[in-house]
């Protein structure tokens, strides 16, 4: 019988591995053999918290996600294998899946999506960071020659702002409270400025942070008549804001931007899947690599979690290997 092992929230701050089995694969399906798995962060510490909001638990429900929030739950979207046993055209192929982290599983040929040539399996592990980020620039419509902040160097952040650089003539400020994102902004290729130093007047303010003080600071920040897009997701936190003061004689916009849907400028020509494989092909870029700070093996996964959702310091990436599971 197939097996695999996989990690689980077994309750809000307490994460277990288990052995579980795994069926035969029928028609137009795939075995897929884990190498890496990546830590979403920011979204992976909510949900190990237990800290989504049950009026978000349909929503937030990640694709092959088992068990229902806030515990017991399998929960994970960065998932980097081989396909061990399918259809010929995609055996021994490198795939990236939305799949939790897990040693190996059964899944849909239509779920899994092949790696390019020349993408290694460490940096595809971004390929979710980076789908998130063209979805947001989809909301944001940078224009040539605009001037662009994200604030937030977090993962999504510098996604963001990395695939920014690419507009013709645009100014990309990466802002940030950790000064050592500055050597990460250098490798993206973008300015880096701290809170207090950020430029005023920006055509579009992208903000990534999830804090209050930094949707604070994308308001004081944008130009007058300007749109700050909304990347971060706060999960059961509330934010106040100051929307006396400026907020109404400068006419100020607060647009959300979530990655569950294709935004409506792009949904007739567009698929999900369509998307991902975007994303995927943009991981050519070399300069991703900034994001890969940190790795473990699986049989860590719990207190490297744990870690990560109470103090993640100067992480942004952080892969879990399961080569040798």
């Amino acid at each position: 019988m197939l097996e695999g092992t996989a990690f689980w929230i077994e309750e809000p701050g307490v994460g277990a591995l288990r052995t579980e089995p795994l069926r035969e694969p029928g028609d137009g399906e795939v075995v897929v053999r884990t190498l890496l798995t990546g830590v979403s962060r920011g979204t992976e510490a909510t949900v190990f918290n237990g800290r989504v909001p049950p009026s978000q638990y349909a929503l937030m429900r990640a694709p092959w996600q088992e068990g229902d929030f806030p515990a017991p739950v399998k929960y994970g979207y960065l998932n980097v294998g081989v396909v061990e046993r399918g259809p010929a055209e995609l055996a021994g192929r490198t795939v990236f899946t939305l799949y939790p982290h897990q040693s190996a599983f059964v899944v849909s040929t239509a779920a899994v999506n092949p790696v390019p040539e020349g993408v290694p399996a460490e940096r595809a592990v971004l390929a979710g960071a980076v789908e998130t980020a063209v979805n947001v620039l989809w909301d944001a419509a940078p224009l040539v020659g605009d001037r662009i902040t994200v604030i937030g160097a977090g993962m999504i952040g510098c996604c963001v702002a990395r695939l920014a650089r690419g507009v013709p003539g645009a100014e990309v400020v990466l802002v940030d409270v950790d000064p050592s994102r500055r050597e990460v902004a250098e490798r993206l290729g973008v300015a880096f400025a701290e809170p207090d130093a950020a430029p005023h007047d920006r055509n579009i303010v992208i903000h990534t942070s999830g804090s209050e003080a930094g949707l604070r600071l994308a308001l004081e920040t944008v130009v007058t008549e300007g749109e700050v897009v909304e990347a971060s997701w706060f999960g059961d936190r509330p934010v106040s804001l100051m929307l006396g003061e400026d907020f109404h004689s400068r006419r100020l916009t607060i647009r959300s931007s979530q990655v569950g849907v294709v935004p409506p400028s792009r949904r007739e020509q567009l698929s999900t899947t369509s998307r991902l494989a975007l994303a995927l092909d943009l991981l050519r870029d070399p300069a991703f690599d900034a994001l890969l700070t940190g790795s473990s093996s699986w049989r860590e996964l719990p207190d490297v979690l744990a870690r990560l959702a109470a103090d993640p310091g100067s992480e942004l990436c952080h892969t879990i290997v399961w080569r040798d599971a």
